[in-house]
């Protein structure tokens, strides 16, 4: 139990869990909560420390994990991002305040190979990266969870703001009740086998309830900011990273018009994204985007807003958690942004050619980010998703990107 809750405090976090529904046997394990280890992954963060708190409190035999992701001398400076090294500190802290124990294991080889170095050579090809989906993909979802068997858990519980949910073929995973907090479209990639050892306590809540219980518990973590930064990227400069890990590997190119026309240079295509606007340094009189990169040719080209727009996606590493549903012309709902709600399309599949054909055009569809699947009848069920290698239709024409992986 928490340690530092007697009496009138208990009494009122007790209450306050009884109110929002996490009362008894939030993770659905049936039993005894005593009888059952869970590893909670802990960021340092409120949400994480939260969750960890409540399922000790509620009695389950709860082992704190946390991952050291990268360098930590460098981590210390580094502020609004997980896993760095004053978060760590803090996630010690919640643990031993709490009276549980908590380890912390060192990935940051693992990490530097699967999510680092990807990040960019995604770059250095034309693509926008998604370093998070592949984090939880390779080793949150996947070293870790193998870590926590090891340890002897039953499950493994975040803080993520997404729900787990019993139906007639197995848990799905649906988004979060808080629509402004939801996660699914960054955990996507998460498998049948993994979603069965998961669990997201918090799913149901918002932002201030997770906070409420945060001071309910006494909990240090209880008023930190939210992480907003990649947590390996300092200052959110990805060109810095990428020339770190890649020294010398981009080129300089042109900046060409969709017409054809050559309007300047640039020092490489890591520099800019798909819908970018500000920082072309060319003037021509009307406002322009960047349209597609090719990174082959080290060009960035660049147009008019409605360029942009595209209506077919091409995907690869598809991940399905909604088989029954996933059929050529089957209508589905879809992210391709992880702030955009879900947009009505259909899904086009011929074989391992999988393609989503949207009902209406979407601008600064960047090849490298997600697109996740939702269900059509129910928009809240995810239903899987894929990596955008291509996009073409609209007014934009075919992204021009090469692809990789």
């Amino acid at each position: 139990m928490t340690t530092d809750l007697t009496g009138r405090a208990r009494a009122q976090a007790d209450d306050l869990i009884s109110r929002l529904g996490l009362a008894g046997d939030p993770l659905g394990l049936g039993g005894n909560p005593g009888d059952h280890r869970v590893v909670v992954a802990m960021s340092g963060g409120v949400d994480s420390s939260v969750t960890a708190a409540l399922l000790h409190h509620l009695g389950y035999d709860v082992v704190g994990v946390t991952l050291q992701l990268y360098d930590h001398g460098a981590a210390l400076a580094k502020k609004g991002a997980c896993c760095a090294g004053q978060d760590i500190y803090d996630a010690k802290r919640v643990a031993e305040a709490c009276g549980f124990p908590h380890y912390v294991l060192d990935y940051e080889s693992r990490f530097r190979e699967a999510v680092i170095e990807e990040f960019a050579d995604t770059y250095l090809a034309g693509f926008t990266p998604i370093p998070c989906v592949r984090c939880n993909q390779t080793v949150k979802f996947a070293d870790l969870l193998t870590t926590a068997r090891q340890l002897g858990a039953v499950c493994m519980a975040t803080g993520h703001y997404i729900q787990r949910v019993t139906g007639e073929n197995g848990p799905e995973l649906r988004r979060a009740a808080d629509t402004g907090k939801d996660q699914s479209y960054f955990l996507f990639a998460t498998t049948h086998e993994q979603l069965d050892f998961l669990r997201f306590p918090l799913g149901h809540l918002n932002k201030d309830q997770t906070r409420e219980l945060a001071e309910a518990f006494g909990l240090i973590v209880a008023d930190k900011p939210d992480s907003q930064d990649i947590c390996f990227v300092p200052n959110g400069r990805y060109v810095d990273i990428v020339e770190k890990v890649r020294p010398g590997a981009s080129r300089p190119g042109e900046i060409v018009h969709v017409d054809g026309r050559v309007l300047g240079t640039h020092e490489g295509v890591i520099r800019y994204t798909v819908g970018q606007r500000r920082g072309l340094k060319i003037a021509v009189g009307d406002p322009l985007y960047v349209v597609r990169l090719d990174a082959e040719k080290a060009e960035v080209v660049v147009g008019p807003r409605e360029a942009l727009e595209v209506d077919t996606i091409a995907l690869k590493e598809i991940n399905w958690l909604g088989e029954d549903a996933m059929t050529d012309g089957a209508p589905i709902r879809v992210k391709v942004r992880s702030t955009r709600p879900p947009v009505p399309a259909a899904l086009s599949v011929e074989g391992d050619d999988v393609r989503v054909v949207l009902a209406k055009g979407e601008e600064g569809v960047a090849p490298g980010q997600a697109c996740v699947f939702y269900s059509s009848d129910d928009e809240d069920r995810v239903l899987g998703g894929g990596w955008i290698t291509s996009t073409s239709g609209g007014s934009g024409g075919s992204s021009g990107v090469r692809l990789i992986g």
